[in-house]
């Protein structure tokens, strides 16, 4: 018989100060009073008062495995909402392993990956949006992507959710309601009311949905490419960006072979920086290779760096790289400013506004740190309108709940579009019902048991 109590660890797998195994079920406590030994007369772990933690050892039979803290939680008000306990022991490898092996052997199985936080959202303490949350703090790369995801943990989203998913419901019985009872329930004039209620509930899903680049870009970051030609610069700002030796400097042309990557946080910005090999024409065939891969890296491109040597005049190799900036967020840096200049931030413009471009061109020195300040502010100004802020405004950072939110608001339009027709109302129910179906996705409340299980294998275990 498979039991239904779940039993992992919870800590990371290498050496460290303290160890978690963490249990759960309805057997937790029966287990644990098998394996724990106190001080002599000391009450069973079973009897003892709901979140009190004891001192003692683990034992496997007359085996003492290891000396324990344990932490004793009962349900309802527990993380998974069934009796959990948490051994803290010390935090070695192989002591862990046996810990866990010594509470299976008595009665506890091994845990799936997410498979308490599963139980949290199946015993209905989080809903299925705080459950995703989860995982997003665990991951937050930046300060504001973790602030975004514990607003969303303590239920932001799913609130903004069941209030618009309840509105779409009440309409929904209204009219339901008037199809079976004409006779007293009238709908003259409903159709016009409800094109205003569509509106509403529209413009909220939108806000939503326009959040969700914001939310994306803060949670996954900017993927930055540098581009330019050879010793314009490009690796000394991958390393002024990164604060350390990333990338080798030189004064040879074409150091820079192949792309280097590197996750660099930027004022609570995270930017996903790849330098590239300088564009320019090369006989070399490893070289050339470098130029092809630095040219393919714009097209996932989000923002791009385009170093220029303003030591240096513009040449052809320039007139190729700014043909190839056109649809792309782009900052010009005139690096090399501390020089006497033979390219001016005039120059610059004046061959971008031949092309239709308007991008921002800034005066630098990698060499001497000048402008990094302005870089960041420029980042800011044309990614998060010139500051990120962080308050209650909900983001979407998940592409699974952008999905279904659009799929919600596709419904409301086609909802307005029957009004307009002059369709009959059970034409306005069936795509109600449709949008709050993909709203109950969000939350779980309309989620296949093979979606949810998607969810939970992405989790680690233990969680």
């Amino acid at each position: 018989m498979k039991t239904n109590t779940i039993a992992a660890i919870a800590t990371a797998m290498s050496n460290s100060g303290i160890g978690i195994i963490r249990m759960s079920g309805e057997e937790s406590f029966e287990i644990i009073d098998k394996i724990y030994r106190g001080k002599k007369g000391e009450k069973k772990l079973s009897e003892v008062p709901s979140h009190t933690i004891h001192y003692g050892y683990i034992c496997d039979g007359e085996k003492v495995i290891d000396e324990v803290m344990v932490l004793v939680l009962k349900s309802p008000n527990t993380y998974t909402r069934e009796d959990t306990v948490e051994i803290d022991c010390h935090g070695g490898v192989l002591v862990m392993k046996r810990i866990l092996e010594t509470v299976i052997k008595y009665g506890a199985r091994p845990a799936e990956p997410g498979e308490f936080t599963k139980r949290a959202f199946l015993n209905g303490r989080i809903d299925l949006s705080q459950a995703e949350s989860v995982i997003d703090v665990i991951n937050a790369k930046n300060d504001f992507s973790l602030e975004s995801s514990l607003h969303q943990l303590q239920g932001n989203l799913k609130n903004k959710i069941k209030e618009v998913r309840r509105k779409i419901i009440h309409e929904i019985a209204f009219i339901e309601s008037a199809l079976d009872d004409p006779e007293h329930i009238s709908m003259e004039g409903y159709s016009e009311k409800l094109k205003e209620i569509i509106s509403e509930l529209s413009l909220e899903l939108k806000d939503l949905l326009l959040s969700s680049e914001n939310g994306e870009l803060l949670k996954e970051g900017i993927n930055t490419v540098i581009i330019g030609k050879p010793n314009a610069g490009k690796s000394s700002f991958m390393n002024v960006l990164s604060g350390k030796e990333r990338a080798i400097v030189t004064n040879i042309a074409g150091t820079t072979r192949d792309i280097l990557e590197e996750q660099v946080n930027l004022d609570g910005i995270t930017l996903n920086v790849m330098d590239t090999a300088g564009i320019h024409d090369t006989w070399d065939t490893v070289e050339k290779i470098g130029v092809d891969k630095a040219k393919e890296s714009l097209s996932r491109a989000d923002l791009v760096i385009y170093m220029v040597d303003a030591s240096t005049v513009l040449d052809e190799n320039d007139e190729e790289i700014l043909g190839l900036l056109s649809d792309k967020k782009t900052i010009v840096l005139l690096n090399k400013s501390d020089l006497e200049k033979s390219t001016t931030e005039n120059m610059v413009f004046s061959h971008l506004e031949e092309r239709g471009m308007n991008h921002p061109v800034l005066s630098v020195s990698m060499k001497e740190e000048i402008g990094v300040k302005e870089i960041k502010n420029k980042i800011k100004e044309m990614f998060f309108a010139g500051e990120i802020s962080f308050n209650d405004e909900i983001l979407i950072t998940n592409v699974r709940q952008k999905s279904f939110l659009q799929s919600a608001l596709d419904s409301l339009n086609m909802v307005r579009q029957s009004i307009e027709d002059e369709m009959p109302e059970d034409f306005y129910s069936i795509d109600l019902v449709s949008a709050s179906e993909e709203l109950g996705n969000i939350t779980g409340e309309c989620a296949s048991e093979d979606l949810v299980n998607e969810i939970f294998s992405k989790f680690c275990m233990g969680k």
